[in-house]
């Protein structure tokens, strides 16, 4: 087989200690035991296809990605996560804290500058992850030529994680 004939496709992906997060959260699944307070120590993986750009020799430059995702991390770390788009949870500022009501009753009161609004319906690691992948996928985009496909993964603890890969439609195949 010659080696134009062969197809294949480069990706890279990019766990670091520091792209990690401890945070506190709930659940809003009634009579689940998550629905109860509790935390993780987060752990995120982006992974990126993409054409290799034959110039540099990169899919995609690590260091693009790392300060992409940094900011983000920095605001859930040491943070309690709340769904801002979930209608069973209404936030509600009373001076310097917020009143997280759920279902129709205040249920926790945080110091505002301890609570991450995340705008996502529950702040499960699959929905986590699809908040930082879009994230990932426009910070990206005028970065990186014909990207195809992202996908981070969330772990909340050892062997349990959730993943989102986002597909560019129309991204080229390499030739």
């Amino acid at each position: 087989m010659r080696s134009r004939d062969r197809r294949g496709a480069y990706s890279v992906s990019v766990s670091k200690d520091y792209l990690t997060f401890s945070a506190a959260h709930f659940l809003t699944i009634p009579s689940h035991k998550c629905e109860f307070l509790h935390g993780h120590n987060y752990v995120v993986t982006v992974t990126a296809e993409a054409a290799m750009d034959r110039t540099t020799g990169f899919v995609v430059d690590f260091a693009v990605v790392k300060r992409l995702l940094r900011p983000m991390i920095d605001a859930l770390d040491h943070r309690v996560l709340v769904p801002t788009e979930n209608p069973q949870v209404a936030l509600r500022a009373e001076g310097e804290l917020t009143a997280v009501e759920y279902r129709g009753s205040r249920r926790f009161l945080f110091p505002t500058a301890h609570v991450a609004q995340v705008p996502v319906s529950d702040t499960t690691a699959e929905l986590l992850a699809e908040y930082l992948c879009h994230a990932v996928v426009d910070g990206l985009a005028g970065e990186v030529q014909n990207l195809r496909r992202v996908g981070v993964d969330v772990e909340e603890s050892p062997g349990q994680s959730g993943r989102f890969e986002f597909v560019i439609e129309g991204a080229e195949e390499e030739q």
